[in-house]
């Protein structure tokens, strides 16, 4: 069994196909079912089950891909202690990333001086919904992740704090009231916004044991935003994740009580992680993000 076997399985399980794994690694196709069969063999066990279009992992297939990935990345964390040792010269950096407040406002200030620190470092940028980000830390398929806070699975650090908003429709009926409760957003229909801190809203109102009328989920804050722009749905959003002077195509209401939200970094272990990743952890919690 090889490093290079398990680095194709687990990029085979991840793109569900040979063909996908073997453009991303820069081999041939053969290569890739070869390595599998191999790998196949040695074990035992039958990893994938085989479709004409798509793979799909066994049960044991399953089971084994998170030791794979725990393998890999123990393996990037030797590269990494390796490397330094020479002064970080070179190494992989697998970020996860989430809707317009860490993608946007926070990443890019920190990427700016991490890669102008460590050059050699190569960074991988993957972006999903905040639950997706978790998912990616837990299968070890990112090193270090932007998420909602507190979450006591990882070791993490607070970046910035801001506050959940209610964002109606021009001529709604709350417009004029100087706050809105969750209750009140649960007659109209609503908009959820499957990236960012859909979590968060979906906690708050289970929270309080009352369910929104959910008629719209979209994937990107910009499609929320236009639906509620033009009165199809309200919504529960984080300020922070709102661009700049666009107010003007919805109202905004602060929620009665208050709700905070606070966005930072995770490793799954701090003590496993990369000096890449713990480099990319210290330096955005020395940063100011006002």
């Amino acid at each position: 069994m090889t490093l290079t076997q398990l680095e194709i399985f687990s990029t085979v399980a991840e793109l569900r196909g040979f063909t996908l794994a073997a453009n991303r690694l820069g081999i041939s196709q053969s290569a890739v079912s070869h390595a599998l069969k191999s790998l196949e063999q040695e074990l035992g066990v039958e990893l994938l089950h085989r479709h004409q279009s798509r793979v799909e992992l066994s049960d044991i297939g399953q089971q084994l891909l998170l030791r794979a990935r725990a393998m890999l990345g123990l393996a990037n964390t030797l590269r990494q202690e390796a490397a330094d040792a020479r002064g970080m010269k070179r190494g992989t950096l697998r970020i996860g990333s989430f809707g317009p407040t860490s993608s946007i406002k926070l990443l890019p200030l920190i990427l700016a001086q991490y890669r102008a620190a460590h050059p050699g470092i190569e960074v991988h940028i993957d972006e999903g919904p905040d639950r997706q980000v978790i998912q990616w830390l837990e299968e070890r398929r990112i090193d270090i992740g932007f998420v909602v806070l507190p979450d006591e699975r990882f070791d993490t650090v607070a970046l910035i704090e801001d506050r959940m908003v209610a964002l109606l429709p021009l001529n709604h009926p709350l417009a004029t009231e100087p706050s809105v409760s969750l209750s009140d957003l649960c007659h109209d229909p609503f908009v959820l916004t499957e990236a960012g801190s859909s979590e968060l809203v979906s906690r708050l109102f289970n929270a309080a044991r009352l369910t929104p009328n959910i008629r719209f989920r979209c994937s990107q804050l910009l499609s929320t935003l236009d639906t509620v722009s033009r009165g199809d749905a309200l919504t529960v959003v984080a300020e922070g994740s709102l661009p700049a002077h666009d107010e003007g195509r919805y109202v905004k209401k602060n929620l009665s009580p208050a709700v905070a939200r606070q966005v930072g970094l995770a490793l799954l272990d701090r003590r496993q992680a990369s000096p890449a990743a713990l480099a990319f952890f210290d330096l955005a919690r020395r940063l100011d993000y006002r």
